[in-house]
């Protein structure tokens, strides 16, 4: 049974138990209604309490049902039985409150939860807007503008920003069931509080309005932020009874929405990418501590990560100066987690305890993986594993952050190659959620469901390649970011090609994205390239000459863009450069409208992405969507540059 009814006294326990995460199935939803009037036509039940077994409260609504035809009790019908009956109802909280969970909560009169507990209405990650009276009562409950906070980021809020909110009417350390029901002892024989649809709590106008032009403006394209927007404003303009029918109307008009069924693609296939069929079974080899060789800004940022995780963390660098300077990079991440409230004082005590640096790899005896995050070069890096070869224990496993190095070769120059790895980390390491794991020819299951667990036990999404230039990832940026090059050789400029990206979706266009992160780094893997570059290739110098001028991006002022006080400009200079470029090569450059940009971009990243697959290199068509959502910026409500190619 789904969802069961006991007493404890004069009070009904109902309890839902639909594994993993009592996701609101019609079978819920069926059992809370029935549960629900066997409570009212119980004279013995004076209060009722929803909990839920396992590790969660409802985690939101079934996307499985997505898209088959609504059976009845729809979920607003079942949040409105739930508030109009004459017994008061507690919803018992802890894990997470998500979505139509939180929507049935609100539905109660009362809420508790436990401290670790989070409460948020995410529905516009799927593309959607709560669709059973959340965006009416939360708003008319907390006040709009937090209330367009929290569904506009799709964020949950801790217990205690809760319960600061009125979200929530108290909290509990542990022992959930116990407090709810001597919470329900407490107000059973009370007056029952007002619904919340009747209420509308006080909000600034002037800032409400100012948020909602700020939140639809940020949109960027989206649909579901702009609606979240209307419904709050809604919320406050309408009446409840409208109010609740102009939401519903939304929500059915998104659930179609194109935009809807991309962000629903993403959120299957991000859960799909670390199952991998040739390591089902296999058991991950115990991580307790991790060395890191290197403290620069990526080797800092995965001590940060894997710190934040819960490892004992041992960084390696080749002099004290180095060192010192490694370690202050990863505090300082921590320092700002502990600033923002990430985490507790406590805790960063905790977490820099657990901090240690050597510049002898002899401190690595005991790690039980290695990950390396030097310079790109293979002598260096082979260097670095010969190190590790003679200091680490024989079971430890070995993984290096290479961006676009042959791994297999890295490998073979290892005394045992079948513990070796590529964890490719995207910057910042502590905040980029996706992580490639390349798995070489040699690489052995306990080493790659190591790298597996480590991903998941950091939060990341692990997408899984195998050996190539750049992966998967790098290697589709690498192809067009060529294709752009073309582009500004044939007719278009920077701003252009950046402009058109922008409004395709991405957070900023190719040429802004390689100010940012330095042109330098990428000359210095063209000039790796060179002597194997085929000669027929068509090859653009026009960022060679830049790097050789001296103008690698923000860090030196001068890139694509010049740069004043943080602010991008277009530099005539650049400009010069590429019409000379063009007329050097014969080119007779033609304007370019932003959809034939991203016509050619889009080309390209498909191509690219077949020659993957077909090759291997990939496991499927949604892992590339993945990476590419994930790691460079392509728009999460289009689905991936894949899932638009083949969508009906």
């Amino acid at each position: 049974m789904v969802v069961s009814v006991r007493s404890v006294q004069d009070v009904a326990i109902v309890t839902i138990e639909n594994p993993p995460v009592n996701a609101i199935s019609h079978a819920v939803r069926q059992g809370l209604l029935d549960a629900k009037q066997q409570i009212e036509a119980d004279p013995a039940i004076k209060a009722g309490i929803i909990v839920c077994a396992d590790r969660t409260f409802i985690a939101g609504a079934d996307i499985r049902e997505f898209n088959t035809p609504p059976k009845e009790p729809h979920l607003p019908d079942l949040v409105i039985a739930l508030e109009g009956g004459k017994k008061p109802l507690v919803a018992a909280i802890h894990g997470t409150a998500l979505g139509g969970g939180l929507e049935i909560a609100l539905g109660c009169d009362y809420r508790i939860a436990i401290n670790s507990a989070k409460l948020g209405l995410p529905e516009v990650n799927l593309g959607l807007i709560p669709g059973a009276g959340g965006t009416v009562r939360l708003t008319r409950l907390i006040s709009a503008e937090p209330a367009l906070d929290i569904m506009i980021s799709g964020k949950p809020v801790s217990a205690d920003r809760a319960k600061n909110l009125g979200l929530i009417d108290a909290t509990c350390d542990d022992d959930l069931q116990n407090s709810a029901i001597a919470f329900a002892n407490r107000i059973k024989d009370e007056p029952r509080p007002s619904q919340i649809l009747t209420r509308m709590a006080d909000y600034d106008r002037a800032a409400l309005d100012k948020k909602l032009t700020a939140g639809a403006a940020k949109a960027r394209g989206q649909n579901s932020p702009v609606a979240v927007c209307q419904a709050v404003r809604n919320a406050i303009e309408m009446s409840a009874h409208d109010a609740l029918a102009a939401e519903r109307k939304l929500f059915v008009e998104l659930k179609s929405d194109p935009q809807s069924l991309a962000l629903r693609h993403i959120f299957f296939a991000e859960r799909a990418t670390s199952k991998i069929s040739a390591i089902k079974g296999v058991p991950a080899a115990p991580v307790n501590q991790i060395g890191i060789i290197g403290g620069g800004t990526m080797g800092a940022g995965i001590a940060a990560a894997c710190l934040l995780a819960g490892f004992d963390v041992v960084m390696i660098e080749r002099n004290d100066e180095a060192l010192a300077q490694g370690m202050s990079r990863t505090k300082a991440t921590l320092a700002n987690s502990l600033k923002r409230g990430l985490i507790t004082q406590a805790k960063h005590d905790r977490l820099i305890a657990a901090f240690t640096g050597s510049i002898s790899y002899i401190a690595l005896a005991d790690a039980d993986l290695v990950i390396e995050a030097v310079f790109e070069d293979m002598e260096i890096k082979k260097a670095v594993f010969d190190a590790l070869d003679q200091a680490c224990k024989a079971d430890a496993i070995f993984a290096t952050n290479t961006s676009y190095l042959d791994i297999d070769e890295i490998a073979q120059s290892t005394i045992n190659p079948t513990r070796v790895i590529g964890l490719h980390f995207f910057s910042p390491a502590h905040i980029m959620k996706l992580l490639e794991l390349v798995t070489t020819k040699t690489a052995n299951p306990t080493a790659i469901a190591t790298g597996v667990a480590l991903g998941k036990r950091l939060g990341k999404i692990t997408v899984p390649s195998g050996v190539c230039d750049g992966f998967i990832g790098n290697r589709i940026m690498s192809a067009y970011r060529r294709t752009c090059d073309y582009l500004i050789e044939d007719g278009a400029l920077p701003a252009d090609v950046d402009a058109a990206m922008r409004d395709f979706g991405f957070p900023m266009g190719i040429f802004e994205m390689q100010d940012l992160a330095g042109l330098d780094i990428a000359w210095a893997m063209r000039k790796r390239r060179a002597a194997t570059r085929d000669p027929q290739e068509r090859y653009v110098d026009i960022a060679d000459t830049l790097c050789e001028m001296g103008r690698f991006g923000r860090k030196t002022g001068s890139g694509w863009y010049q740069y004043e006080n943080g602010k991008a400009t277009i530099d005539p200079t650049v400009t010069d450069l590429i019409l000379q470029t063009s007329a050097r090569n014969g080119i007779t450059r033609a304007s370019m409208t932003a959809d034939e940009i991203m016509a050619q971009i889009l080309a390209t990243m498909r191509t690219e992405a077949a020659a993957i697959l077909d090759e291997g290199i990939a496991n499927s068509a949604d892992d590339i969507d993945v990476v590419m959502v994930n790691g460079y910026g392509f728009p999460r409500w289009k689905g991936g540059p894949l899932f638009m190619a083949l969508k009906p």
